[in-house]
């Protein structure tokens, strides 16, 4: 009998060589008339991995050490010294070899990926930088491409630098904890305050997720890559000795130059070169190019065009980064050969609709002036390319309220009512790139000018089968610029359209749910919105609306400076002033708390005779209403004059209360407020 002797060694190669040479000129073919390689895939392959060309067996023999260091570490990490048993050493045998074989699969598999990246990136740069398709000439665009990192292996890069505020603030979704933070009622915040130069006392609310600071066994996220929004800090005061960085605040290069020549126009002609903004100026602007909501009380007449070409620059600058991101992707997928219909993450740039900017003011008026001053942040001097520049102007440059010679107006009351006084309008705008397209359908518009009541009537109320409040979806910057003319004319309005923003939209409108920004499909966008408010006095409604319904998770700066200096003390005819204080245990209670005290306590003191002529003030209509409503069932001599009623009641009024007819006159604020009216035989 004769014992056949087995060499474990060969017939353990001999098939991986066969199957290796098999594969390997399948191979080679198959790179060679694609690609035309002359270098070996096998010395490629060697060189990948091992960092030179070694033979079959010497790669073998490493990997098999390889092996058997990982086992060895592995083992010491256990902390157990004993030698494995029969069966350990066989599966380890056996995984050894399967590994062998995978790993020269694996590197076939990509070498053949490397090669077909690299002609990719080859293809890739052989395209021109991407052009902006609305713009006549492309040499801005060239150049601002030109600064932006070019993508390889069609990986998304940042169109921007890490530190700009833009980028750091809608790119990101929010974790957990700072949603919890933001969402929690009242919010989560750390106060800091703050005093600068100009704008004086600010409080900074920060949201900050709470610490959890109990003992938990660390857990393995699948997410633990994801990079996630950071919450807000401090803003940084604007601090220039000569000019301003606009480079360091992120400002687009194509309205760099014209910042200067549009703030003299609109501003201040006094405004040099090294300046270019105003002190006060440079303080708002640290904070609204932080992305933060800001609360500013003390908004005049004589500083209201500085502040709103503050938020005119910040909006302008805003849409164009926005727009610029969207037709850089938009080429870059356009290029894409291995494109199949998916897009990836890295592409979603866009909200549910596409108007990001809404700016609500009280007059057309208003709008005129914000129109002026976005087309002088936008084109160059001379460029005159605004689409229906004529209709604009006669819709909104019209209608200006003769102001009387004779018995003139305080000089408050005329320029503030300067120009169209009209409050129902509405004004959608397309920004390209070198021009602004007035009257686009708003869901083709950038930014919506509008005032509440002009908003109201397309909002409509439930029920009503024409309403529409898509278009406010996805607004990523709110100026609500001065809020003392909006409540007089009518908050709720106001309150109305606010309740509106942000919800599902009932209609797609074209919008491509690939390119969506995550936060925005999970109904998140309300806690991404910026908020500006500016008026003119610190009232209970302004400060509820920007502490509840305004949820940036980049934080508030509220400006809080405290009244130093009165009015009493401005009024020229003396006059004996009395105040009463009204104890009550809350604001809500305080409404009736203070009927109450009028009706009992100062109403009885002027019922007699000589107590005649004596004019009733009130600032709210609903007490208004409350008190009129006691004098009919009183029998109460009066007269009553307010925003609703008509001139000839108004004469009447008047020649009563003159000639004695009548004891009292009921006198709302809100019609003293849009009238100015005087006043002579009001005596107490």
């Amino acid at each position: 009998m004769v014992r056949k002797v087995h060499n474990h060694k060969t017939d353990r190669i001999r098939p991986r060589q066969r199957f290796q040479q098999n594969k390997n000129g399948f191979k080679n073919k198959h790179v060679h008339s694609k690609n035309n390689m002359v270098t070996s895939d096998k010395q490629i392959k060697n060189i990948k991995k091992y960092g030179t060309t070694l033979s079959k067996s010497e790669r073998f023999t490493k990997h098999h050490e390889s092996m058997k260091q990982t086992n060895s570490l592995k083992k010491e990490e256990s902390g157990s010294d004993s030698e494995p048993d029969a069966f350990t050493q066989l599966v380890s045998c056996f995984t050894s070899k399967t590994q062998s074989v995978v790993s020269d699969d694996e590197d076939s598999d990509s070498e053949d990926n490397a090669a077909t990246n690299d002609s990719l990136i080859e293809e890739s740069a052989q395209v021109n930088e991407e052009s902006d398709p609305d713009s006549n000439s492309e040499t801005d665009d060239n150049s601002e491409i030109d600064e932006m990192p070019t993508p390889s292996n069609n990986i998304e890069v940042s169109l921007s630098s890490e530190c700009d505020p833009f980028e750091d603030h809608i790119q990101y979704d929010l974790d957990d904890n700072l949603y919890n933070a933001v969402s929690s009622v009242p919010q989560k915040t750390e106060e800091t305050t703050k005093n600068w130069p100009i704008l004086g006392q600010l409080k900074i609310f920060l949201p900050r997720p709470s610490q959890d600071t109990s003992p938990k066994m660390k857990k393995k996220r699948i997410d633990n890559d994801v990079v996630y929004a950071k919450p807000g800090e401090v803003p940084n005061r604007i601090e220039c000795v000569s000019g301003v960085d606009w480079e360091g605040l992120f400002m687009k290069s194509q309205i760099q130059g014209n910042i200067l020549r549009a703030n003299q126009k609109h501003v201040d002609e006094s405004i040099n070169a090294d300046d270019q903004l105003t002190p006060l100026q440079k303080e708002l602007l640290s904070v609204v190019n932080n992305y933060q909501d800001l609360y500013y009380p003390e908004r005049t007449l004589n500083n209201g065009e500085e502040v709103r070409f503050v938020y005119c620059l910040h909006a302008v600058n805003h849409v164009l980064k926005t727009r610029l991101k969207v037709v850089h992707h938009n080429a870059r997928l356009a290029n894409r050969e291995d494109s199949k219909g998916d897009i990836p993450d890295e592409y979603r740039d866009q909200g549910l609709v596409r108007p990001k900017v809404l700016i609500l003011a009280p007059f057309r008026n208003s709008a005129l002036r914000i129109v002026e001053m976005l087309a002088s942040i936008l084109l160059e001097e001379g460029n005159n390319n605004v689409l229906n520049k004529k209709r604009f102007f006669d819709e909104f440059g019209a209608g200006e309220i003769a102001m009387p010679r004779k018995n003139p107006k305080p000089e408050d009351y005329e320029k503030t009512f300067a120009g169209d006084t009209d409050d129902n309008f509405k004004i959608g705008i397309s920004v390209t790139k070198k021009s602004l397209k007035l009257y686009a359908d708003f869901y083709s518009a950038d930014i919506i000018i509008a005032s509440p009541l002009g908003l109201r009537v397309i909002v409509g109320a439930e029920g009503q089968a024409d309403r529409d409040f898509d278009f406010l979806a996805s607004i990523e910057l709110l100026v609500l610029d001065q809020a003392e003319i909006i409540l007089m004319q009518n908050w709720d309005h106001l309150l109305h359209v606010w309740d509106h923003l942000h919800m599902q939209p009932r209609e797609s409108h074209g919008t491509n749910f690939a390119r969506v920004r995550p936060w925005a499909l999970s109904g998140r966008a309300r806690y991404y919105r910026q908020t500006l408010l500016f008026c003119a006095h610190s009232l209970p409604q302004f400060s509820a609306l920007f502490s509840r319904r305004c949820h940036n998770y980049a934080g508030k700066v509220c400006v809080v400076n405290p009244v130093r200096t009165g009015t009493i003390c401005q009024i020229v005819l003396q006059l004996p002033q009395v105040f009463n204080r009204i104890e009550c245990s809350s604001a809500v209670s305080s409404i009736d708390a203070r009927f109450d005290h009028f009706i009992n306590k100062v109403l009885p003191q002027y019922k007699e005779s000589v107590m005649s002529h004596t004019v009733i003030y009130v600032p709210s209509y609903f007490d208004y209403v409350r008190i009129r409503n006691h004098f009919k069932k009183e029998t109460v001599s009066f007269v009553q004059i307010c925003e609703y009623s008509k001139d000839a009641k108004i004469a009447r009024a008047r020649d009563m209360f003159f000639h004695s007819s009548a004891h009292f006159l009921l006198y709302s604020e809100r019609f003293h407020f849009f009238r100015r009216i005087r006043l002579e035989a009001g005596r107490r």
